[in-house]
């Protein structure tokens, strides 16, 4: 078997704290439970990676407008934001754990999150 491995995937997470990171790839989605629509992004430097998710629904939007706004793309009312455009660009994010309960099983899962989102 022949396992391809791109460029960057030999990274692991970042380690809790703050960090200035690149956002290298967007991925889009819709949630397993709820089937809110998303975007991924992988946010990155040189030690390391984090990737999160921005939902659109209404209350995630106060988020994912700061996220925007930090990467320095502005969004307007009225129009819509490309999230390709958001590759490339630089931002800075506080990285930590985040545990929630999982609704298909109950269980406690924790994740690594990207918050407190600021201008590089």
């Amino acid at each position: 078997m022949k396992i391809p491995v791109e460029k960057g995937q030999d990274k692991g997470f970042l380690p809790d704290g703050r960090y200035t990171v690149e956002i290298t790839d967007i991925e889009e989605g819709t949630s397993e439970h709820q089937n809110v629509p998303y975007f991924a992004a992988r946010l990155e430097n040189e030690q390391g990676f984090v990737t999160q998710r921005f939902y659109t629904s209404p209350a995630g939007m106060p988020i994912l407008l700061s996220f925007c706004e930090a990467a320095g793309v502005h969004p307007e009312e009225g129009k819509d934001i490309d999230t390709k455009q958001l590759i490339g660009k630089k931002l800075s994010v506080e990285v930590s754990d985040h545990s929630y309960a999982d609704p298909a099983t109950g269980n406690e899962r924790t994740i690594k999150q990207a918050t407190g989102f600021r201008t590089a």
